[in-house]
């Protein structure tokens, strides 16, 4: 195998964290779009 093969996830080593930012970072924008909606209606 060559090195390009083996390239390495940067910042995290699995992408099961890369998955769980993902999903945290949605869930702040729910709430945040949430919480703007219910402040300015």
């Amino acid at each position: 195998m060559s090195t390009i093969d083996k390239e390495q996830i940067p910042v995290f080593k699995k992408w099961r964290h890369w998955y769980w930012l993902v999903i945290g970072f949605l869930l702040v924008l729910v709430v945040l779009f949430y919480c703007f909606t219910k402040f300015f209606a």
